[in-house]
C-alpha cells in the first residue's frame, strides 16, 4: 500500500491518554477526526477535511478504534466522527447522547446494510440464512470472519455465540482488521472454500466479489441489518463553532458517491486525498448544497473559498 491517508496517525494499541495526547483546543482552528480503519469513513472524512481546509481550518485524522473515538469525543480530544453505524453502535452511542456528552448530528448515509455474507457458490449450495450455517459447520470450520474488535457487528455476533443463537454456540468469531478479513476471504474464495464474513454496503467488496447477504435467523440479529450512519460530535460543537456545526449537519452523502469513493481508494488503491480532491472538483454543485449558508473562517461564503481552492 502507498501513503494513502493524509494526516492519519497510526497508533493502534496505545493507551487512550497517549492516543489523544495534548490539551483540547481552546477553539476550533483545528478539527480532529476520529477515523476507524474503514475505507468508507476514511474517504468521507478526507472529503470533509479538504472542504474544512479550504474554509481555513487545520485538520487532523486519527485512526482509532470506535470505543476510543467515542471516549475522545466526550473528553473534547476529538471533534468529529463520521462512522456512527446504527443499529450496531446504538448501545455505544445512545448512552453518551442521553448524558449530553455527544450530539448525534445527522444521518450522513441512509439505506446502508450490514450483516453476514457468503460467496454466491455457497449460497447456491443451500446456505441462504444464518439459521443454515451450523448444518454445514465443518465446511466453515465453525468460524465467522469478523472485523475490528469492539465494533458493533462483532459485538452482536459474539452475543449470538454466547447465547447459542441459531446453533452458533460453539462457533468462533475471528476478529481482525477489515483489510485482513477481506484478504483471508478472498484467498478462500479463490479456492472456492466455504467462508462467511462480515459484509456491508457501501463498500468495494460488493463490486469485486460475487457475494450474497444471508437472511437472518429469527433470534440471531446478525444479518440483514438495515443501517444508518450518523455524524457524532461533541455536545459543545454547536456553541463552539456554529459554522462548522452547520456544515457537518448538511454533510449527507449519497451511497452511490461513497461506493465510488471506496472503489477508488480501496479497489483501485488510490490515495484518499487524491480520490477526495478529484471528486470535489467534479461535484461542486453537491458541495454547494453541503455548504449552503456556511461561512469560512475569514467570513466569506464557504463555497467561494472552496472554488478558490479548486483547480
Amino acid at each position: 500500500m502507498n501513503d494513502i491517508t493524509r494526516g492519519i496517525t497510526r497508533v493502534a494499541g496505545l493507551a487512550l491518554p497517549l492516543l489523544l495526547a495534548g490539551p483540547a483546543a481552546a477553539d476550533l482552528d483545528e478539527v480532529r477526526f476520529g477515523v476507524p480503519p474503514w475505507p468508507g469513513v476514511t474517504v468521507k472524512s478526507e472529503v470533509a477535511a479538504q472542504l474544512m481546509e479550504a474554509m481555513g481550518y487545520e485538520t487532523r485524522q486519527r485512526e482509532l478504534a470506535v470505543s476510543v473515538i467515542l471516549e475522545g469525543l466526550t473528553r473534547g480530544d476529538l471533534d468529529a466522527y463520521l462512522g456512527g453505524w446504527y443499529p450496531v453502535q446504538t448501545e455505544m452511542v445512545e448512552p453518551l447522547v442521553a448524558d449530553g456528552k455527544v450530539e448525534k448530528l445527522v444521518a450522513n448515509i441512509q439505506g446502508a446494510t450490514s450483516g453476514l455474507v457468503v460467496p454466491q457458490y455457497v449460497y447456491d449450495a443451500g446456505v441462504t440464512s444464518v439459521a443454515e450455517l451450523n448444518a454445514h459447520r465443518d465446511r466453515f470450520d465453525a468460524e465467522i470472519q469478523g472485523i475490528e474488535a469492539g465494533t458493533g457487528i462483532n459485538t452482536a455476533i459474539l452475543e449470538a455465540i454466547d447465547g447459542d443463537l441459531a446453533g452458533l454456540g460453539d462457533w468462533t468469531l475471528r476478529e481482525s482488521s477489515t483489510a485482513a478479513m477481506l484478504a483471508q476471504a478472498e484467498q478462500k474464495m479463490a479456492d472456492e472454500e466455504w467462508v462467511t464474513f462480515v459484509g456491508w454496503e457501501p463498500h468495494w467488496m460488493n463490486v469485486s466479489f460475487d457475494l450474497v447477504d444471508l437472511e437472518d435467523a429469527d433470534d440471531a440479529g446478525i444479518a440483514e441489518i438495515e443501517s444508518t450512519v450518523w455524524t457524532v460530535v461533541p455536545a459543545s460543537l454547536a456553541e463552539e463553532d456554529p459554522q462548522l456545526h452547520r456544515f457537518l449537519s448538511q454533510y449527507v452523502v449519497d451511497i452511490e458517491d461513497q461506493n465510488a469513493w471506496v472503489h477508488g481508494y480501496s479497489y483501485d488503491d488510490r490515495p484518499a486525498d487524491e480520490v477526495a480532491r478529484e471528486w470535489i472538483g467534479d461535484n461542486l454543485d453537491t458541495v454547494a448544497e453541503w455548504l449552503d449558508g456556511v461561512e469560512a473562517r475569514d467570513g466569506v461564503p464557504a463555497i467561494e473559498a472552496v472554488h478558490a481552492e479548486s483547480p
